[in-house]
């Protein structure tokens, strides 16, 4: 008689089943009380609670702290290839055929540890999570056979990857290599954002090679920026300072620390038809930067600071809140009276209250009064999961001086 076989099991340790029972999408190791058979890298696994009863389907990750990640909360679902597919498809479908928007956003569309983003007719993907891995041909198949969507790129080089014991990879995943030359860009995109022109760079640049949950801020930056001096700091390729150009800001100075990034923000500006002379761009370090500006005796009507994420892991939150605070008091001293501060962190660690509260003693050390106009956040393609709070990673708020 052939022996029935069950599927791997992860087993919870008493107590530990409540985050899970609100849909919660991380099990970590220390929750587990053991695991029931053999699970490899990325595969499925069922996930009971101490008294045996059904939590979720999940994928398992052996050498991540994140040890499973929920694929479903129905014991009867199949964690297969169509399973996989069919939510990419439902992912994509839910942003209504944009052209330059978030596609995939993690947990909050139900495909933890995947990221994709779409610039015209190429979807960029990064598989942060062992199960994300496990699933790599599905996922970059599913891509490719949404509507419009003709190659496929992955950028799986970001640092969590070797939480999960994985390597980075980087390269065309399906379709044709990238246009060069011309007036396309080094890797032949150039996306719209309203009346702006942006060229990405989707080898080199960071994450995916361009910062789209940054596009409703961006635009409303836009609208404050006629006749105001603007210094735009952590610049990258310029999506703030085109803004800013575009709605007729009298100056911009725009700062970062990377060469290649300033040189695309440039090109940004000639593809835009913008007037050169009223952009200056400088390639330092921000927080030297701020400091001279300040020895100096500058000011500007109208502030950006959207620093790199400082805290990566809670272990290093208190760092974080240091340069957090240091950059918005260097801010505060820089802004004229009636000038706006829009200021951000996109680390997770850090949540929109202690953001608030770092923020609001640095205008206390810098001996100013300062009123929130708007707090902002994540554009909306980029959804936060209402019961994993941890998604909602990008803070920011529009503040006036007094």
């Amino acid at each position: 008689m052939q022996q029935l076989t069950h599927p791997p099991r992860i087993i919870l340790k008493p107590g530990k089943e409540k985050s899970l029972k609100r849909h919660h999408p991380w099990v970590f190791s220390g929750a587990i009380a053991r695991v029931e058979g053999t699970p490899g890298s990325g595969e499925t696994v069922r996930v009971s609670a101490h008294d045996g009863e059904f939590l979720a389907q999940a994928a398992f990750s052996p050498q991540s702290q994140i040890r499973a990640r929920v694929w479903s909360w129905e014991q009867s679902a199949t964690i297969d290839a169509a399973f996989i597919a069919h939510t990419v498809a439902s992912s994509a479908a839910r942003r209504g055929g944009a052209i330059a928007t978030r596609l995939i956003h993690g947990e909050a569309d139900g495909l933890p540890g995947i990221v994709a983003d779409r610039y015209n007719d190429t979807a960029v993907v990064q598989l942060l999570s062992a199960g994300a891995e496990h699933w790599r041909d599905t996922i970059a198949d599913a891509l490719a056979a949404l509507p419009g969507i003709t190659r496929v790129y992955e950028r799986s080089d970001a640092d969590v990857r070797a939480l999960e014991g994985l390597a980075p990879c980087i390269g065309l995943l399906r379709g044709t290599a990238l246009p060069l030359g011309g007036t396309a860009s080094p890797d032949g995109i150039v996306i719209h954002e309203g009346a702006v022109q942006y060229r990405i760079d989707i080898a080199n640049g960071h994450k995916t090679g361009f910062y789209l949950d940054q596009s409703v801020s961006r635009t409303r930056l836009g609208a404050d920026a006629a006749g105001r001096d603007v210094l735009n700091c952590f610049c990258y390729t310029g999506g703030f300072s085109l803004a800013a150009l575009k709605g007729g800001a009298k100056s911009v100075l725009s700062i970062d620390s990377s060469g290649p990034a300033l040189e695309l923000a440039r090109e940004n500006v000639r593809l835009n038809g913008l007037d050169e002379s009223r952009a200056e761009w400088r390639e330092a370090d921000v927080f030297k930067a701020l400091r001279e500006l300040r020895d100096q005796g500058r000011s500007f009507d109208l502030i950006v600071l959207d620093p790199p994420k400082f805290a990566p892991t809670p272990a290093t939150v208190e760092r974080a809140a240091r340069a957090y605070k240091d950059i918005n008091l260097l801010g505060f001293k820089l802004l004229r009276p009636g000038g706006k501060l829009y200021t951000f962190s996109c680390s997770g660690g850090v949540s929109a209250d202690l953001f608030q509260k770092i923020v609001a003693g640095a205008a206390v050390d810098a001996e100013v009064e300062a009123r929130i106009e708007a707090r902002l956040c994540a554009a909306p393609d980029h959804p936060v999961l209402l019961s994993f709070p941890e998604g909602e990673y990008l803070k920011g708020l529009v503040l006036q001086r007094s």
